[in-house]
């Protein structure tokens, strides 16, 4: 018989026991995107206002203020959220927009 056999495995340099060691799978966040209104020359601001409030949830200071950043910029940020979630406020604010015979457009971009 051979030492190791003697000594019940404790030998630490001849031991072929294989430890394993527990890991957490690592998750990835997901992306997130920003759900964007585009600035056109025919919308009228309450409408815009409107959107903010209904769609997206915002209070009506905020919307003013995200309806004015529009209207001097070009373009604002009205959430920011998953793919999905955005994907659903984008198309619900197209949708919504061309039912009420308004050019108002959302798209999304990733953050």
């Amino acid at each position: 018989m051979s030492e190791q056999q003697f000594n019940n495995g404790n030998d630490i340099e001849n031991d072929d026991t294989l430890l394993l060691e527990r890991t957490k799978p690592k998750l990835k966040k997901p992306p997130m995107f920003k759900v964007i209104i585009l600035n056109d020359d025919y919308t009228p601001m309450e409408f815009v206002v409107h959107i903010l409030e209904a769609i997206f949830g915002h209070n009506r200071d905020n919307a003013t203020r995200i309806m004015l950043n529009v209207h001097k910029a070009g373009k604002g940020v009205c959430g920011i959220y998953s793919r999905d979630i955005a994907e659903t406020k984008v198309t619900q604010v197209n949708s919504y927009s061309r039912e009420s015979k308004h050019p108002l457009l959302c798209d999304m971009e990733e953050v």
